[in-house]
């Protein structure tokens, strides 16, 4: 992992009138780390997401990201076809509900092709090969390239919703709960993909979940949140063998209970 960061918050929050969203979260991300934001429906996590993925706007706080230039920049300064270019080339985003981060009327192979057309990718058939070559990769059969992913399981979606995000090799994803809703066998499946394409391409990552077992398999990091703070950070393994917290050893002696 590079010394210098490529993602920080500082003092960042968000509050919808007066209702607390987050606050005073500060986090450091470098290039080929997996931090886990975890923590009880409402404890803020999905809000946070938000903000580091520049879908919500802070109230308070900053976030900077380091681009490839080396230079680090303000999120908040970006212009708008500065933060577009962002979420097509160097972000990515594997959504909850894969219906929400694919096009569902355009093919699976469209679907691939359509993230390479947007960073430049002219070639028909070199776009078509790619896409192939990506279906391939998270499990689903070039066959079905020209089918509209409306006719694939929860699984398939949210393999293809994967492919669609890293064929271009971002440097940083953000997930929502990738795992949620799916069949244990098929969680197993898809947890086993995401790892080993972490792996392989460094991505830094920034996954929310609830799943304690899913922190555990792919983060390095976690973050504990419970309304709208960050009470509990640190290795990932020395969080959930040694919490510190009540609110943290209470979730982590719930999973074992379960």
């Amino acid at each position: 992992m590079s010394d210098a960061p490529l993602l920080v918050a500082e003092g960042l929050g968000k509050y919808y009138g007066t209702r607390l969203g987050c606050r005073d979260v500060d986090l450091t991300l470098h290039a080929g780390e997996v931090l886990a934001i975890v923590g009880e429906s409402g404890s803020g996590k999905s809000t946070l997401l938000g903000l580091l993925s520049t879908e919500l706007a802070p109230s308070a706080g900053r976030v900077a990201y380091r681009m490839r230039d080396g230079e680090m920049r303000d999120l908040a300064d970006l212009t708008e076809a500065e933060r577009r270019l962002l979420l097509r080339t160097d972000w990515g985003f594997v959504r909850q509900h894969a219906e929400q981060g694919l096009r569902m009327a355009v093919s699976a192979g469209g679907n691939v092709g359509e993230r390479l057309m947007a960073v430049g990718w002219r070639h028909y058939g070199g776009i078509r090969q790619e896409a192939a070559d990506w279906l391939a990769r998270v499990e689903i059969a070039t066959e079905r390239m020209d089918d509209d992913p409306r006719t694939f399981s929860g699984g398939m979606r949210q393999r293809l919703q994967i492919a669609r995000n890293l064929v271009t090799r971002p440097r940083l994803v953000f997930m929502d709960e990738p795992t949620s809703g799916l069949d244990v066998s098929v969680q197993a499946r898809l947890l086993d993909l995401i790892r080993q394409l972490v792996e392989e391409f460094g991505l830094a990552v920034v996954i929310v979940t609830h799943d304690l077992a899913v922190a555990r398999l792919l983060s390095h990091r976690m973050m504990v949140m419970k309304a709208g703070r960050v009470i509990e950070e640190g290795l990932t393994d020395q969080v959930l063998d040694d919490p510190r917290e009540p609110y943290t050893q209470l979730l982590v002696s719930s999973v074992l209970a379960a």
